[in-house]
């Protein structure tokens, strides 16, 4: 029974895979370990790492490790062991408190009359779920998360991949290899969701010439739920079975079916449970399947289908997330014609109950997906979810100016706001940088949405002091070091080198040396070789024998992506040659993990996308939160985060049409800046070792953007520029109702 003062923002009813058995003394593990609370809350992941260090270290999730053999007789008699679990239960009953006090209840309480759902591809929450590519799926995990932390009801649905993204490696020449994990479900903290009557729920999603059924599965995130369809069910054909196994799948038709499914399914799932969303979020194009649907319940409601597809547009909000046209999902006219004609236009007289189904004529679903070109060959997801949204925004200032330019003929004077990313701060600051200011700044981590003490913590970054700062930072490169030190003796071991060569790996990437990284997706556009435009100049910096550089990289590429593959390999093979060997390194298999020790252990993070290609960015975010200072082009988030005194600019705001001698002068600009102002600063030192300059810059880098690129403030804009207007509320009135402080910062 859970206490009246726990009661989930949105309920959804479920049971665990697998039983776990725990002494009764400790029975708060078992529900513990099915939210993912823990995920952002040190001392929870650290009490269960205390139950058998090493199962944790390998499955790094607490479903896997309750289910081993844990010798619980010298816990049940650890007086300091009881205290702690008692502590951790106390402060994850104390946030799933209902949350009147939190931001979104004092200033907005009882004007949404239901859930906001939100509909994603993929969502990265941590390393041990692997249904996430990279930054997008990120996003999504931070916001679910500080959702959860402003408790604002949010549903969030999306796809089950029981095999993922591929894992990376990287074989002795370079190339990129893919391996498709298979999870077991029974290991990781997924609930199977139960229907009205207590069944486990399952939703139909008519294809040609048969239905196909998805179970519905859940994370909890914090206070909020998640729901994940699943084809792989047995009452599928085994063709059937493999829609929703893979994440951003090659094959076109494939891709179809599950954006069909994700859409379609996502919709009827949440019809199932009795939830009523007051607002419809499609993060991305991909979920735009989920409009048709709800057009056709209303029609086979007896609306006309021009007040149908009113009342849809009226509360769907939408988000775009990157002017590349590869990111904006288009499918083959004749495709969409053959696989979704059939559910658009006769859909429902397969499944019992559904006779009376709406009908939506194909040609009026092509007809709105008409793209900017004009093709009538293809169906553009992106003008398709602009068309039949009230409202739309890009995910940075910048971006918002290119998007308007690129999609003006079809969202006309409504415009594309721009509602720049942000990152949950809990998640990707450092256990060492967390503790510092919680200590010194009086911080609770968790309330950046200000409903406590802490204030505007991130103002008095600067009250620090600095022997701390650099000790707490120092802790960081350490742990980059140790792991980056495992990691690469593992990959050069695969490759056959020599113990001599494994030898030198014990000392790899040094972390009294300046260390620069560089982690993201390896699309050709974010100009990951720009580096190596001068490798005579890049030795001599690198190899300096008073201030020495290294630079460490991590990142995959699609596995369709022949160039972006082509990158990794020149960049590996630079990376092994004798100019650059023991001062350029590549991490192989880049995740959430290695993307919070890179975030957290690096001291400058280098980001050279062509202008304006990159939308946002979040790396640099989560890095500016632990000190570390960016080094970027001005593009995307860092178009606007870039104060002149808080990192370093690559370049200027002007395009040269010419990429190549557009490449050649950021690269010029880039070494310039290494040369002439990061590598003096970083190594200039006091009597008492400590670079004073260099931490007054960290602190800048921090006090600038913990706040400004938090998904707390994305989501107090989302709110009041997105959700509310949805909802039915006046903005500008809402607005002016507010002290100005008070929308700002929380």
């Amino acid at each position: 029974m859970i206490p009246a003062q726990m009661v989930p923002l949105v309920r959804v009813p479920t049971q665990p895979t697998v039983p776990i058995r725990v002494p009764p003394q400790f029975d708060g593990l078992r529900t513990l370990a099915y939210n993912l609370w823990w995920m952002w809350h040190p001392r929870a992941a650290l009490l269960f790492s205390r139950l058998e260090p090493n199962t944790w270290s390998r499955y790094r999730n607490p479903v896997a490790l309750l289910q081993g053999g844990i010798n619980w007789e010298p816990l049940l008699d650890d007086p300091a062991f009881i205290a702690e679990y008692h502590g951790v239960m106390e402060s994850y009953e104390h946030y799933l408190a209902n949350g009147a006090d939190h931001w979104f209840n004092r200033h907005h309480a009882g004007r949404l009359s239901g859930p906001i759902a939100y509909f994603c591809a993929e969502y990265g929450f941590h390393e041990s779920l692997g249904i996430y590519s990279g930054g997008l799926g990120v996003l999504a995990g931070d916001h679910m998360k500080a959702a959860s932390d402003m408790a604002l009801p949010v549903v969030g649905v999306g796809l089950l991949y029981r095999r993922g993204f591929f894992r990376q490696t990287i074989d002795a020449d370079g190339h990129q290899e893919h391996e498709y994990p298979d999870f077991d479900l029974g290991r990781l903290p997924f609930q199977r969701v139960l229907d009205h009557v207590g069944d486990p729920l399952t939703v139909p999603v008519e294809l040609p010439g048969r239905v196909v059924f998805a179970a519905v599965w859940l994370l909890q995130v914090g206070r909020v739920p998640v729901l994940l369809l699943d084809t792989d069910h047995s009452g599928n054909d085994d063709a059937d079975r493999h829609i929703t196994h893979i994440l951003y799948v090659r094959g076109r038709e494939m891709r179809l079916h599950q954006e069909m499914v994700l859409g379609v399914g996502g919709v009827r799932a949440l019809r199932a449970l009795g939830l009523a969303p007051a607002v419809w979020h499609l993060n991305e194009g991909h979920s735009a399947f989920l409009l048709v649907e709800r057009a056709r319940e209303l029609v086979a409601k007896g609306l006309p289908l021009e007040d149908a597809w009113a009342t849809v547009k009226r509360d769907s909000v939408f988000t775009i997330h990157t002017p590349v046209s590869a990111g904006n999902e288009r499918f083959d006219a004749q495709l969409v014609r053959r696989i979704a004609g059939p559910y658009c236009e006769g859909a429902g007289d397969e499944i019992p109950g559904r006779e009376t189904a709406g009908r939506v004529p194909l040609d009026d679903v092509l007809r709105l997906g008409l793209g900017v070109d004009g093709d009538p060959a293809q169906f553009d997801m992106t003008a398709f979810s602009l068309r039949l949204s009230n409202g739309a925004n890009a995910v940075s200032k910048l971006h918002a100016e290119t998007a308007n330019r690129t999609w003006e003929q079809i969202v006309g004077p409504r415009r594309i706001l721009g509602i720049t990313n942000g990152v949950h701060t809990p998640t990707w600051v450092g256990r060492a940088t967390r503790e510092l200011l919680e200590r010194h700044l009086d911080v609770d981590m968790d309330d950046l949405d200000g409903r406590g003490d802490s204030g505007h913590f991130w103002e008095r970054v600067g009250r620090l002091p600095d022997r701390e700062l650099w000790e707490a930072h120092a802790y960081q490169k350490r742990e980059l070091a140790i792991f980056a030190r495992q990691r690469l003796l593992s990959q050069l071991a695969r490759h056959g080198e020599s113990p001599a060569t494994l030898l030198e790996v014990e000392t790899a990437l040094d972390p009294t040396i300046l260390t620069i990284g560089f982690a993201r997706r390896f699309a050709t556009y974010k100009r990951a070789q720009l580096l190596f435009s001068d490798m005579d100049r890049l030795a001599r910096l690198v190899w300096s024998a008073d201030r020495p550089v290294q630079f460490v990289f991590a990142g995959k590429a699609h596995p369709a992506d022949r160039p972006g593959q082509q990158v990794i390999q020149a960049i590996f093979e630079r990376s092994r040659s004798t100019e650059l060997r023991g001062r350029v390194f590549v991490l192989e298999d880049y995740d959430i993990r290695v993307a919070k020790l890179l975030v957290r252990g690096v001291d400058v993070w280098l980001n050279n996308p062509r202008r304006p290609l990159e939308a946002s960015g979040t790396s640099g975010m989560k890095a500016s939160a632990n000190g570390i200072v960016n080094l970027s082009v001005l593009d995307g988030w860092w178009d606007e985060g870039w104060t002149g005194d808080n990192g370093w600019a690559i370049g200027g705001r002007v395009s040269n049409p010419d990429e190549g001698a557009q490449d050649w002068a950021d690269a010029l600009d880039l070494y310039r800046i290494l040369e002439d102002e990061v590598v003096p600063r970083y190594y200039e030192r006091s009597a008492a070792g400590l670079p004073h300059e260099w931490l007054a810059l960290m602190k800048r880098s921090m006090g600038t953007t913990i706040w400004r690129f938090s998904t707390t403030r994305m989501l107090h804009e989302y709110v009041e520029q997105l959700y509310l207007p949805a909802a039915g509320f006046d903005v500008a009135a809402l607005a002016a109702s507010r002290p100005r402080h008070v929308t700002e910062a929380g």
